[in-house]
Formats: C-alpha cells, sequence, structure tokens
C-alpha cells in the first residue's frame, strides 16, 4: 500500500480527479486530494490559469508543497498538469519521497523553473498524449526524456491522442480507454513501491 498526494490541474479539483483517487483507493492506497483553489471549479484551463496568477505561481506551489507538511508517512506525489508543480517539487526536493507520477506535463530539470536533479531512489512515471500540444511543443516532452535520461527508475508513456486533460472523466477531453491503461500502469507502479 502507497500514501500519494495528488494535486489536480488548472480546473480545479473536478469530479474527475475524485474519481481517479477513488480507483487508487479501491486498490488498497491512501491518497489525498487538497484542493488548492477553495472550491473553484473552471470551464477552461485559461480561467483556471487567470486564478493562477492571481494568486501567485509561486505561493501556489508552495500551497501545494505546505500540505505535505501535514502528512508524516513516506508520500509518492502526483500531479495532474499544473498540478505537477508541487508534486515534481516534492518528489525531488523532499526526503523521502516514495514516488512521483506526473500527468499530462513536466517541469525540465534545469533552467529557470527547475527543482534541480532527479533525486537516486525516487521512481517517476509521466503520462501524456503523444500529439497533446500542451506537452509536445511548451517543452514538457523534453522535459520527461531530460528525466528519462538521468533518473535511474523513469518511466515515460505516450497514449495516441491530442487532450491534454484526457484522464479526468468529467470533462469532454476524457478518454477511457487511455485512462484504463494509464491507471493499471499507475496501480502497478504502486504495487511495486
Amino acid at each position: 500500500m502507497a500514501e500519494v498526494l495528488m494535486f489536480h490541474h488548472a480546473l480545479g479539483l473536478t469530479p474527475g480527479i475524485h474519481v481517479f483517487a477513488d480507483h487508487l483507493r479501491q486498490a488498497g492506497h491512501v491518497v489525498h486530494t487538497p484542493d488548492l483553489f477553495d472550491g473553484h471549479i473552471f470551464e477552461s484551463c485559461d480561467e483556471g490559469m487567470a486564478y493562477i496568477k492571481a494568486s501567485g505561481f509561486e505561493a501556489m506551489r508552495e500551497r501545494g508543497v505546505a500540505l505535505a507538511d501535514a502528512l508524516s508517512a513516506p508520500l509518492v506525489y502526483a500531479g495532474f498538469s499544473f498540478g505537477v508543480l508541487p508534486a515534481q517539487k516534492l518528489a525531488q526536493t523532499r526526503p523521502g519521497a516514495r514516488g512521483a507520477l506526473l500527468f499530462h506535463s513536466c517541469i525540465p530539470l534545469s533552467g529557470e523553473w527547475s527543482f534541480g536533479p532527479w533525486p537516486d531512489g525516487v521512481p517517476v512515471q509521466i503520462h501524456a498524449m503523444d500529439a497533446d500540444p500542451v506537452f509536445i511543443e511548451e517543452g514538457d516532452l523534453d522535459a520527461a526524456r531530460e528525466i528519462l535520461n538521468t533518473a535511474k527508475d523513469a518511466a515515460l508513456f505516450l497514449y495516441p491522442g491530442d487532450q491534454h486533460y484526457f484522464a479526468d472523466s468529467s470533462l469532454p477531453s476524457y478518454d477511457s480507454d487511455a485512462t484504463a491503461l494509464l491507471t493499471r500502469r499507475v496501480l502497478d507502479f504502486l504495487k511495486h513501491l
């Protein structure tokens, strides 16, 4: 059994994030799904990003990081798109991280947003669609490859399609086949920690 701290995407803590977390719980894992947006759910990524910008990217990321301080067990950090910011920071910088699950996004190991090198002993899975313009064109794929080239236990899974939020069952972008395969891979990852 693993304990997972899972951060939502820029649309907020949608019902689809709860559904995904419940699949992990049904397999016996403990999953925490904090709401970084105080109950706000947005219809578009632009609205969500405007909320994040108004709150401050740094402040929002650090809010997610601070939530981990209330949990004492060694954690797996998971994030969907925007939620990758706090998840990846915690996985790379917090002692005792058991693993990382990065969905739809990935932060480079070098540059302005970097949290430093990938730590030894922290396995990571990265999941995205192979034609997602956000993942492919905004540098996330390059960041994922950088992690693959440096981390000892890293896997990148690309699914056919062009949707960014394909694993959120409450959104029109949801892809049930890709999400079923993603979920199996995540459960296998958690089982072997």
